[in-house]
């Protein structure tokens, strides 16, 4: 029996696996786990040491992507044959601590959690062009009511006015990240065997419609994109949450990782075009002139692509802790 076995349950083993399988910035996985004894529950907590200080400086997007671990762990625990007991945000003044989930009554998986669930190890973020196929007006109509589950809205922007201004305002914050050394020196230390893969990056960041992160400094080296392809952008859309609070970027990561999921399950995957949600000015351009006055949590494309790269992923030893340990 492994180390890791003798030191935690079956469950939370699972639990962590299924967690860590979650889109974080640049797989940078801003999380640890706490195991409670037992099988008795399993709490995510944010990790401060992991978080991209000049990416996210006000934390936002590590909690989002602790609420897409969260939703993870649900559809583990679903998949375990129980439904979850979710409690958020449950120890008032320590706001690392951002979930606990434990298990409820027995009770099968839906065939959508099902097709979630096994979708999981599937996903992976796409950088660069989609296919020519358009994604199906239907699933995106479900990926609606997946988001509106988890208290959230799946903005599809389709205005050709809309979107030529929320693609310029994702080039305004790109070229403010480009411009700032230590911007460009954090992202590029994300590319890596423990980050993102190299591999993924090698499309010219300018090559859609949407700008794209310069993780290798193309930019510097092609300032024009040897092809372009606007066509092949494919579909935008915005996840938005009535109100900005801790609590409501927990529901977007979940709201995320379900229609991440549910897109996967049917052969559609995302790319993520965040930049102007963390230029504090130009995210108050993307909620009034695109959001309707919501508040914008992600920015994606959906399309269809052959293409992917695993990105690597911490495995328990690393994330898990018994409730006994020292929380750092």
């Amino acid at each position: 029996m492994s180390l890791a076995f003798e030191q935690h349950g079956r469950a939370a083993l699972h639990l962590a696996h299924a967690a860590s399988l979650a889109p974080s910035p640049h797989n940078s996985q801003p999380w640890f786990f706490v195991e409670e004894g037992h099988d008795h529950g399993f709490e995510i907590h944010a990790d401060r040491e992991r978080r991209l200080a000049l990416t996210d400086p006000g934390g936002r997007e590590t909690v989002i992507a602790c609420g897409a671990a969260l939703f993870n762990v649900r559809m583990a625990v679903r998949n375990l044959g129980f439904r979850p007991a979710v409690d958020l945000l449950p120890e008032f003044g320590n706001p690392a601590y951002l979930a606990r989930v434990g298990f409820a009554a027995h009770a099968p998986a839906t065939l959508d959690e099902a097709l979630m669930a096994g979708a999981m190890a599937h996903r992976h973020t796409h950088r660069g062009p989609f296919g020519a196929e358009r994604v199906a007006e239907e699933l995106l109509d479900d990926l609606r009511q997946h988001a509106r589950a988890e208290g959230a809205d799946l903005q599809v922007v389709v205005d050709v006015d809309q979107l030529d201004r929320l693609a310029d305002l994702v080039r305004t914050a790109e070229e403010t990240h480009r411009a700032d050394r230590g911007h460009t020196a954090e992202i590029a230390g994300c590319v890596g065997p423990a980050g993102v893969p190299a591999e993924a990056c090698l499309y010219h960041p300018d090559c859609v419609q949407l700008a794209a992160r310069d993780y290798l400094g193309l930019v510097r080296q092609f300032a024009v994109p040897p092809q372009k392809w606007v066509s092949r952008t494919g579909t935008v859309v915005v996840l938005t949450t009535r109100y900005d609070t801790r609590a409501d970027w927990l529901r977007a990561g979940q709201a995320l990782q379900r229609v991440l999921l549910y897109a996967e399950a049917h052969g559609v995957r995302a790319a993520f075009h965040t930049q102007p949600l963390e230029v504090p000015a130009v995210r108050t351009e993307v909620r009034t002139g695109v959001a309707f006055g919501r508040y914008p949590q992600l920015i994606l494309r959906l399309g269809h692509t052959n293409q992917t790269w695993a990105t690597p992923r911490r495995g328990p030893a690393e994330t898990l802790l018994h409730s006994d340990t020292p929380v750092r």
